[in-house]
């Protein structure tokens, strides 16, 4: 339903609708890539390098754009390490402000509590924040 190939009706009777459209060619397992990327780029994208890698230091950089960002303030000039790269996404800011589909690495960087919060916080805790390339630099 989600992708305008089925009617609720359909799923339910497990039968086409009467006069119903024929998908040319048939969705079939080898062909299911096609219709299920609907024009959405892969998260690997062998063309967009990462400038980071798994297990470095980073900081997140200390910006106050005008507008959207998905960068914390509370984790502003702080850092961390990454733990995971999660792949190519587009960057939320470019794309909210109509400034283009800047497509970059995010990754899972690990924040001490300490480190976001201060000495009173626990020792133990950590955060952990999806961040895109942009957000971040060397420590």
């Amino acid at each position: 339903m989600q992708y305008g190939l089925v009617s609720r009706e359909e799923i339910e009777s497990g039968q086409p609708a009467p006069g119903s459209t024929k998908a040319s060619p048939p969705l079939t397992l080898a062909t299911s890539d096609r219709w299920l990327d609907r024009g959405i780029a892969s998260s690997a994208d062998p063309e967009v390098r990462p400038l980071f890698e798994v297990s470095q230091r980073v900081r997140a950089r200390n910006i106050n754009p005008t507008g959207h960002t998905r960068l914390p303030r509370y984790a502003r000039g702080k850092t961390g390490v990454i733990v995971r790269d999660h792949g190519v996404y587009l960057l939320p800011d470019s794309n909210a402000h109509f400034e283009g589909e800047k497509r970059q690495h995010v990754y899972s960087v690990r924040f001490a509590a300490r480190e976001l919060w201060g000495a009173s916080a626990s020792p133990r805790d950590s955060v952990h924040l999806d961040l895109w390339d942009d957000y971040l630099e060397r420590a």
